[in-house]
């Protein structure tokens, strides 16, 4: 078994596509398929099902895939390791953000890193921040920046807290609360509402508040992108909370203080064991040790 078969298998599961992958690979399609069929026949079981339509994983390419991950990235983490023993940094940093981050100028701060420590392949994925969480202990990202409620906090992982938070209500310029400097949460309760999806760390920032004023609001339009959210707002097809702090500051709204708001937190996590010579470099630029998680 070698390392390139296990990035050919990792590249068909993430595309479902041989010809996709062995682009990303930049291999030639044939090279690739006989590399993977060669795995198979070594492990006595086929890894994808192939149709003329989709490919997809096996049962065993299921339970194969994720020691493949974890196989690569110990490759990757040991020649990176080596460089930093001779003072260099190499190999990946995979970072995970919220769409309203708002305690990290994350593109500027990329843009540092990589001018800095050009050698490390920089990847950036957007989620939320559950999902993050997760993918930083299993490693496909090593460093996630979340957005949580004050009774929440990530677990599995290294934490670091950045920033504290209220949200603001976003009206439309013509809404009847647009004249009010302030409002309170009770002063919401018959409006219809654009939130994030039922069930994440975004949306129970909102839920948790209206849930303490005894409010049962409605939350018709559910979207994941705060732009698109703004967006609503402006046709005045409900109102919206984000957090006052996010950039850029939504244009073609009012925003409202709100007294008794919900607040949010937000974190950088890494992997508990202390993460790699990448993600330590990155943290330090951000005036964060990176220190081992031992409780």
């Amino acid at each position: 078994m070698e390392l390139q078969q296990l990035r050919y298998v990792v590249a068909v599961a993430e595309t479902n596509n041989f010809t996709r992958a062995a682009e990303r690979c930049l291999v030639v399609q044939s090279a690739l398929s006989h590399q993977i069929a060669r795995l198979e026949r070594e492990l006595g079981a086929r890894l994808f099902e192939r149709t003329s339509r989709r490919v997809r994983l096996t049962p065993a390419g299921e339970a194969f895939l994720p020691a493949a991950r974890q196989c690569l990235d110990a490759a990757d983490r040991a020649v990176a390791e080596v460089a930093a023993a001779l003072g260099e940094v190499r190999g990946r940093l995979a970072v995970g953000v919220i769409p309203t981050v708002a305690a990290v100028d994350i593109p500027s701060a990329l843009r540092d890193f990589r001018a800095r420590y050009p050698d490390v392949r920089v990847s950036l994925r957007v989620g939320a921040s559950e999902e993050l969480a997760v993918q930083v202990e299993d490693g496909a990202l090593d460093v996630a920046f979340l957005g949580l409620p004050p009774t929440a906090r990530p677990r599995g992982v290294a934490v670091h807290e950045l920033l504290r938070d209220r949200l603001i209500a976003i009206v439309a310029p013509d809404h009847p609360l647009a004249g009010e400097s302030s409002v309170d949460i009770r002063r919401f309760a018959t409006e219809v509402f654009v939130d994030f999806p039922a069930g994440s760390a975004g949306r129970a920032q909102s839920d948790l508040a209206f849930a303490a004023a005894g409010i049962d609001r409605e939350v018709a339009f559910e979207v994941t992108s705060p732009g698109f959210i703004v967006r609503l707002v402006q046709q005045n097809l409900g109102v919206a909370m984000l957090p006052s702090a996010w950039s850029p500051q939504p244009s073609g709204v009012v925003r409202l203080d709100v007294t008794d708001a919900p607040a949010r937190v937000e974190y950088v996590v890494w992997s508990r064991s202390g993460g790699t010579p990448a993600a330590t470099a990155f943290l330090a630029a951000l005036g964060i040790e990176a220190a081992p998680d031992l409780s």
